[in-house]
């Protein structure tokens, strides 16, 4: 609930990134920049093994899998964040973003992580003849219980 509030907070302050000759770039939350950055360390160190294109098993509730939900849930928190900004301010967070790479090594271990058969293992259909269904055909509900 508190994302999307942070941008009115750089809103503010958006005068003075105008002035600069060089492109400019503006931080997302600090403390938000600093866990990703500690993560993307943590899961290059998990996947370095893995080219792209191949993809890791991840146990479900072992470290690793923490680890990568982890990850993945702040860069839900940054992508709330960025959808919450004025396009102003959306220019330069991307250009942070670049300049650190992050979207990069997001997108790097995306293709790592994902399985290369993503067959949804929700209810039984009770059509015997229904297609196989995956994560890309099913709508999932991510609600915490």
């Amino acid at each position: 609930r508190l994302m999307p509030e942070l941008p009115k907070f750089d809103d503010e302050d958006l005068k003075s990134y105008g002035d600069e000759e060089e492109e400019s770039a503006l931080s997302p939350p600090a403390a938000l920049m600093s866990v990703l950055a500690t993560q993307e360390v943590l899961l290059e160190n998990i996947l370095e093994c893995i080219p792209v294109g191949e993809f890791a098993v991840i146990q479900p509730l072992s470290d690793e899998f923490c680890l990568v939900l982890g990850y993945l849930l702040t860069w839900k928190l940054t992508l709330t964040f960025f959808k919450a900004a004025s396009s102003q301010l959306r220019v330069l967070y991307s250009q942070y973003l670049r300049r650190t790479k992050s979207l990069n090594k997001l997108l790097y271990h995306l293709f790592r992580l994902m399985p290369e058969n993503p067959v949804f293992s929700g209810p039984i259909s009770e059509v015997p003849n229904k297609d196989t269904k995956t994560f890309f055909t099913e709508e999932l509900h991510l609600d915490v219980k």
